[in-house]
């Protein structure tokens, strides 16, 4: 009895033993790298709208306030960097004029805020980083308005001719910052096909009679707009900060947005917004929120 037991102690665990394991299927949801990875770029428009004695705003000065949103775009780029493994660091952030000024100093400091972040990044590169952007943006506006050699916006023909190599990266995250008033206007990229033009100027709005609450009508019937300056930007996000219609249109600012967002459409561009010249105190959180993607 006793040697029968055994046996069929013995059998039971060996067929036990024997069952082949049950398979499990593990499904990873695929993880998108290019979010890991950013390229933030900020476009400064020098025109006079950063001039304080021609657009002078008690509260906060606008050429201020831009050098508080950058502060506040290198703190959303850096808190990504510091979230990240040193490893897994390839990240890059640069400013850009358009055109370029022809003051020297103003480019070379340009080439100072052009950084970039490796597997070979150090505490002390980050730190260095926040320090430029925390000096450098400020002297740039400074020599601007010292030498009043306002260059203009010439924004059109940077998405034309230089958003999509300087501004798209593969395999990154591609965000666009411009810093402007809303308005548009170079002499050397004036002109107009039909009724759609490469810029938008105080005079054309009124010229244009886009000062009622039946603007966005008369936009649409008249085919009024932005020419098309490229359409393979899908891959960018574009941030617009600083919104800042002249006094004595109500729907001025309105008026802009609308060119600015059926423009951003007819490009591809799928994310994008648009803000007015609020403080930066209620800006930042916004400028946060969007680089961090949450």
């Amino acid at each position: 009895m006793r040697k029968l037991f055994y046996f069929l102690i013995s059998s039971a665990l060996f067929i036990q033993c024997g069952k082949p394991k049950e398979q499990v299927k593990t499904i990873s949801a695929p993880i998108n790298n290019s979010a890991k990875n950013l390229n933030i770029s900020v476009l400064i428009d020098l025109s006079d709208r950063i001039d304080p004695e021609k657009n002078s705003n008690p509260t906060m000065e606008y050429f201020q306030r831009d050098v508080e949103y950058i502060k506040a775009i290198d703190k959303g780029f850096l808190d990504h960097i510091k979230s990240k493994r040193v490893i897994q660091l390839n990240d890059q952030m640069q400013v850009f004029f358009n055109p370029e000024p022809s003051d020297p100093k103003m480019n070379e400091l340009t080439k100072d805020l052009k950084v970039s972040f490796d597997k070979n990044t150090t505490k002390d590169n980050i730190d260095l980083v926040d320090k430029k952007y925390s000096s450098l943006p400020l002297q740039i506006y400074q020599s601007a308005i010292k030498d009043k050699q306002y260059v203009g916006s010439d924004i059109w023909e940077f998405f034309k001719n230089k958003a999509k190599d300087y501004c798209i990266k593969d395999n990154h995250r591609n965000i666009l910052f411009i810093l402007t008033d809303g308005y548009i206007y170079h002499k050397d990229s004036k002109f107009s096909e039909g009724q759609k033009t490469s810029y938008l100027t105080p005079e054309l709005v009124k010229s244009l009679k886009l000062n009622s609450s039946d603007f966005k009508a008369k936009i649409q019937d008249k085919g009024l707009g932005f020419i098309k300056a490229n359409d393979d930007l899908e891959n960018l996000e574009v941030i617009v900060l600083g919104i800042n219609p002249v006094k004595g249109n109500p729907f001025g600012g309105d008026v802009i947005k609308e060119y600015w967002e059926n423009w951003f459409k007819e490009m591809k561009i799928k994310n994008y917004q648009i803000k007015s010249a609020d403080l930066p105190s209620n800006l930042e959180p916004i400028i946060l929120k969007a680089i961090s993607g949450k």
